[in-house]
C-alpha cells in the first residue's frame, strides 16, 4: 500500500474512532443527565373531602397506556415554568400543554392562563390555577389541570425559568415574530421578526401589562418561544452543540420522562412529526372578592376537552 494512501486510512480510521469513542460519551452524557433531571411525580397530601377522592379514581382511570414503542401511542406533557424563590417553591407562570400526536402528525400547543380559576384538586379551594404549585408541587398542579380540562396529563416537564434563559443561548437564540413593538426590562423589541438570546426572549415571554391582550398576549409570545425551542432541539446540528445543551439542562429541568422513553421520543417519534398548531382558551377576567381571575366556560372547557380527544385519536 503506498505511503500516502496509508496515511489517508490511517486519518479516517483515527477520525472514526474519535467519533466512535465521542458517540459513546455523549450517549453516557445523555444518560447522566436523563438520570439527574429524572423526578417521579411525589403525591401531594389529599384533604380529606369525599368528592376529591371520586375525583382522583375518575382520572386514575382516564390514564393511557405507557407510551409503545411499536403503536406510537400519543401523550400528553404539562410544561411548567417556574420561578423558584428562596424559603418557598414559587409559583407556575407558565403552564403549557402539549399534545404530541404521531398519527396527526402534530403537537397541539396551548397555554393554561395563570389567572384561571378553578379547584384546586387536594387543597379543597377555587383558586388561580398557578397556585396549585405553590400549594402542592407538580402533583397538585397536575391534578388540578387535569381536573380543569377533564382529560390526563401523562408526562411533565419543569423548567426554572432562569436556567431556561441559558437553554436558549445554548441553543443559538431563538428568531421569533413580534407582532407588538415595545420596551420592557432594558431591552426594546421591535415589531417583525427578531432574534432573541436568553434574557431578551426571558424578558419578552414576561411582559403582559403593556400588551392589549393583557396575558393571552403574552402566552402566544410564550408559545412561540416553546415552539422554536422544540424546532431547534429536534434538529441539533452538532453532537459538540449537545453537550453544551446538556450542561444547562441537567442544571434547570425535571422531569418524569425516563431515559428510555426519551430515547423513543427522539428516534421514533421525531420523524413523524411535521408541525406544531397553537390554540387558546377563550374567556373574561373579572374581580373576585377584589380579586382578579380568568374565567373559562363549561362550554369552553368542553371545546378545548374535545379538540384534545380529537388530536390524540390514534
Amino acid at each position: 500500500m503506498p505511503k500516502k494512501l496509508k496515511i489517508t486510512v490511517g486519518v479516517v480510521a483515527l477520525f472514526l474512532i474519535f467519533v466512535a469513542g465521542y458517540g459513546v460519551y455523549i450517549y453516557q452524557s445523555v444518560k447522566t443527565t436523563a438520570d439527574h433531571i429524572y423526578e417521579e411525580r411525589k403525591p401531594a397530601n389529599i384533604v380529606a373531602d369525599a368528592r376529591i377522592q371520586v375525583e382522583q379514581a375518575q382520572l386514575a382511570q382516564w390514564k393511557q397506556e405507557p407510551v409503545n414503542k411499536e403503536k406510537l401511542t400519543p401523550f400528553t406533557v404539562l410544561v411548567l415554568g417556574v420561578d423558584e424563590r428562596a424559603h418557598d417553591r414559587g409559583r407556575s407562570d407558565v403552564m403549557i400543554l402539549l399534545s404530541v400526536s404521531p398519527a396527526q402528525k402534530s403537537i397541539l400547543m396551548f397555554n393554561i392562563p395563570r389567572d384561571t380559576r378553578t379547584k384546586i384538586v387536594g387543597h379543597g379551594t377555587t383558586d388561580k390555577i398557578n397556585h396549585a404549585y405553590a400549594f402542592g408541587g407538580v402533583d397538585m398542579s397536575i391534578r388540578s389541570v387535569e381536573n380543569f380540562l377533564q382529560f390526563p396529563i401523562n408526562y411533565y416537564i419543569k423548567v426554572n425559568m432562569e436556567g431556561f434563559s441559558r437553554i436558549i443561548d445554548s441553543l443559538g437564540g431563538v428568531t421569533v415574530m413580534n407582532t407588538l413593538a415595545f420596551d420592557y426590562e432594558g431591552f426594546h423589541f421591535q415589531k417583525g421578526e427578531i432574534t432573541l438570546g436568553g434574557e431578551e426572549a426571558l424578558a419578552f415571554s414576561r411582559m403582559r401589562y403593556e400588551d392589549p391582550r393583557g396575558d393571552l398576549g403574552r402566552n402566544e409570545r410564550q408559545r412561540e418561544i416553546l415552539k422554536e425551542l422544540i424546532d431547534k432541539s429536534l434538529n441539533i446540528s452538532t453532537v459538540f452543540k449537545l453537550q453544551t445543551i446538556l450542561d444547562e439542562v441537567g442544571s434547570s429541568v425535571k422531569t418524569d420522562i425516563s431515559f428510555e422513553e426519551m430515547k423513543i421520543f427522539i428516534k421514533d417519534y421525531r420523524t413523524k412529526l411535521e408541525k406544531i398548531e397553537q390554540v387558546e382558551i377563550q374567556g373574561y377576567g373579572s374581580r373576585i372578592n377584589g380579586i382578579w381571575y380568568y374565567n373559562v366556560s363549561e362550554e369552553e372547557r368542553s371545546r378545548i376537552h374535545s379538540l384534545l380527544k380529537a388530536h390524540m385519536q390514534e
